[in-house]
């Protein structure tokens, strides 16, 4: 019985996670940042799947809590000379779901 609540518990948060990041793309559409980024090609800021591919090796949480920083804050000089991204106003729970779904990316 432990066994199936333990597998139950997983397939839940697996299914919340996965829900996430397929809303990322929703989340994002609503805050304007497929304005300047898109999934496969650079616009005015890279492409989410060249982000994904950067930090794909790093630690999730760490990259995580970098990435809400940039976005956050602003950040300009981290893909060569593309204008700079100004500071963003998106709530951090949706946020959080965006950078999820960015880093999801193949």
């Amino acid at each position: 019985m432990k066994h199936l609540a333990a597998l139950l518990l997983i397939a839940t948060a697996s299914l919340s996670l996965h829900a996430s990041e397929k809303d990322g793309q929703a989340v994002a559409a609503k805050y304007n940042c497929m304005g300047c980024h898109s999934v496969e090609q650079r616009i005015v800021g890279p492409a989410f799947r060249d982000v994904a591919i950067r930090y794909r090796d790093q630690n999730r949480d760490e990259v995580e809590k970098d990435l809400m920083h940039k976005v956050k804050t602003g950040t300009g000089g981290n893909w060569g000379s593309m204008i700079k991204m100004p500071a963003q106003q998106i709530k951090d729970n949706d946020l959080r779901i965006i950078i999820r779904w960015v880093l999801s990316q193949k």
